[in-house]
């Protein structure tokens, strides 16, 4: 019926619409690299300016800030082109074909729902800031529509970006694609028209503008996918609207079961994860508040990243990704391969120092994933390791790089729950040290009940033994720049992020890795990487809003008090909850789904805020490394080059599962181990 332009490759040719979509998203990419250069150099003369020339700047972090705002919604489009945005894919890897497709494309429309609301609602908001002459408290005193403009760019790109996927991946006509452009773009005219206050429709939760934006989506889908997807998508979307204003009147049992309910059935479909959280917090805004709070998602999007804190987040993530492509890496689990040489599992153990080492300068565990996968995984292969514990020590082994300091996960909760991100590194520092020794004791025990799997490695002397210490020696330089500053105070932990990237950056340098376009490319995979974890911040912010204006949080802390449960049984219940959590959803957004009712339970039974912080990094580290979800997993399984089978990734990673759940008991019961480093330096 549709006919379609098919390029030599036998692939369907683009057509001239998603082309130009696609330049678009390229230019923001290149607009948000550029900020985030800019912000490391600013934070770097910052500290230089300070202490150096005793001429500390007064527009500094203003600046960075503004930055890393820009840098992070101009940024998604480039992490939407390029599938960074995570999602749960419990049902969409068990079906194929056309079901595939469909069920893509209705996660696609329900997303782009909440992107043409959250895009409105900011537009609104930026234009009555202009109007008012709204002003930044600080020295700079800037005007507050400049930064703000750059969120409302951000999530119209988002949208073409969004949109341009479900044009390359349709079968309809070029005339259908100009009929949806032209359709969106007499849409965007009328909410223009409606201003920033909404018109009402009578005896409606719903405001005209509202109405009009899903109208335009079911139309849109109907021109593109056909009325059976068209029937699915408005069922979903009238569907939970009409459920959501009769529960509104309801208890809040039923409201709160409704809302985590809706919460999992998005997640389950497909919808990404940051997506799904906004989408459940626009029903309740809508259908749950006295009445509708729609100019909630502008505000929440504004001021859940407009935070110097966060400026950490993507200079960690840049200085990791510097650092592997400097090359060091390798060298560095060669030269622990020599100190361990003939030990029984000596290539493990020397796979969990090395991830240990590079945990505590890239604070990610994805990227000690990808990482130590490409690197060890295939030296313990050729000299005859099994596939279970090699796979399942790299998995192990990856898990510290958000326990050992620097941690972005660490970075998050701080921010989100007010706790110093200092004193949480320094709290992270005997547990991750402890917990590498119980991998390697896993490793021994394995090599002592099963020695065909960890056959003997070479011998080595003394004198290349200290030869290839020296490839350690960048590692160390790094991790003293960055904890170095941190706790002489000469850098905030924000600040200290951008020292790590100056330090790695000398590195990269030193051994002629440093290209412009390897800068390029590093800086656009950190934007990729840091926009949809800050696109989750903004979503959960949105949700856990909702929450805590019904209360749902302190209702629960009221509930388990009046239940006097022991708060031993508490934490097992909590932990019981991510452990499950963690098998379907991916941790970072776990953790910030969870933390508005977590938190606070844990504060009603006097748990120390710095012992939950590492108590949860903890857990995340669990659900990195469960399936089915278990990112780390399919990491480790993208990368190698022999495609293990995803069974034995699981069998390998149990035995060290183990070790992470005991270990779990080990700090509830003895809870000096995370707190007394951090009253030491006090």
């Amino acid at each position: 019926m549709f006919t379609e332009d098919v390029a030599d490759t036998g692939q369907p040719k683009p057509s001239a619409i998603v082309t130009t979509i696609d330049r678009i998203t390229e230019a923001t990419g290149v607009l948000s690299a550029l900020a985030l250069l800019v912000m490391t150099c600013i934070v770097c003369f910052e500290i230089f300016s300070r202490y150096v020339l005793n001429e500390p700047t007064y527009w500094g972090s203003d600046i960075a800030t503004y930055l890393l705002v820009g840098m992070t919604f101009l940024g998604l489009a480039k992490a939407q082109r390029s599938g960074d945005h995570v999602q749960v894919e419990l049902l969409i890897t068990n079906i194929n074909g056309e079901s595939r497709r469909g069920l893509e494309h209705l996660t696609n429309w329900l997303g782009l729902t909440f992107v043409l609301f959250t895009g409105w609602q900011m537009a609104a908001f930026n234009w009555s800031e202009y109007v008012n002459g709204t002003r930044d408290w600080g020295l700079l005193g800037t005007p507050q529509w400049i930064p703000e403009l750059f969120v409302t760019l951000g999530y119209i790109a988002f949208f073409w970006s969004i949109l341009a996927d479900i044009f390359r991946d349709s079968i309809a006509s070029r005339a259908r694609e100009i009929g949806v452009v032209l359709l969106f773009l007499a849409l965007f005219l009328l909410l223009l028209a409606l201003g920033d206050r909404p018109v009402a429709i009578a005896k409606l939760r719903v405001d005209l503008g509202s109405a009009a934006i899903v109208t335009a989506v079911l139309g849109a889908c109907l021109l593109l996918n056909g009325p059976r997807l068209c029937g699915v998508l408005a069922a979903i979307i009238v569907g939970s609207g009409t459920v959501f204003w009769l529960a509104s009147g309801a208890g809040l049992l039923v409201q709160s079961l409704l809302l985590v309910g809706c919460l999992f059935a998005l997640l389950i479909l497909g919808v990404r994860v940051a997506l799904t959280l906004g989408l459940v917090g626009l029903l309740g805004l809508i259908f749950l508040m006295p009445r509708p709070q729609l100019s909630l998602l502008a505000e929440r999007s504004w001021n859940s990243v407009n935070t110097f804190t966060l400026t950490a987040v993507p200079m960690f993530v840049l200085m990791g990704a510097l650092l592997i492509r400097s090359g060091v890496t390798r060298e560095l689990f060669d030269s622990l391969t020599r100190w361990f040489g003939r030990t029984p599992g000596g290539i493990a153990h020397a796979t969990v120092g090395a991830s240990a080492v590079f945990a505590a300068v890239s604070g990610s565990s994805l990227a000690t994933a990808a990482t130590m996968g490409k690197v060890a995984c295939p030296e313990m292969i050729s000299r005859g390791y099994s596939t279970r514990l090699t796979y399942g020590v790299v998995a192990a082994g990856a898990t510290l790089g958000i326990l050992i300091p620097p941690s972005i996960a660490m970075i998050i909760y701080g921010t989100t729950v007010g706790v110093p991100v200092t004193q949480l590194f320094v709290a992270g520092v005997v547990p991750g040290l402890l917990l590498s020794l119980g991998f390697m004791a896993c490793v021994t025990a394995w090599s002592f009940f099963q020695p065909a799997a960890t056959p003997r490695g070479d011998s080595y002397s003394m004198k290349e033994k200290l030869r290839g210490s020296l490839s350690v020696l960048p590692f160390i330089l790094v991790i003293v720049a960055v904890l170095g500053s941190l706790y002489a105070g000469v850098a905030t932990p924000s600040e200290a992020g951008g020292v790590g990237v100056a330090a790695s950056l000398v590195i990269c340098l030193a051994r002629g890795m440093l290209t412009w376009r390897a800068l390029y490319d590093t800086a656009i995979e950190t934007v990729r990487i840091t926009s949809f974890l800050l696109l989750i911040v903004v979503g959960a912010a949105i949700m856990s809003w909702v929450f805590d204006f019904m209360r749902i949080p302190k209702t629960l802390v009221s509930v388990f008090s009046a239940a006097e449960l022991s708060p031993w049984l508490v934490v097992t219940i909590i932990a019981a909850i991510y452990v499950l959590l963690g098998m379907f959803i991916e941790s970072i957004s776990m953790m910030l789904m969870t933390l508005p009712v977590t938190f606070p339970l844990m504060m009603s039974i006097g748990v120390d805020p710095l012992w939950f912080g590492v108590f949860l990094v903890i857990m995340i580290e669990l659900g990195l490394v469960t399936p089915p979800v278990g990112i780390i997993l399919f990491i480790l399984r993208g990368v190698s080059s022999d495609s293990p089978p995803m069974r034995e990734i699981v069998y390998g990673v149990m035995p060290f599962v183990a070790v992470i759940v005991a270990f779990l008991a080990l700090i509830y019961t003895v809870p000096e181990i995370v707190l007394w480093l951090p009253h030491q330096l006090e």
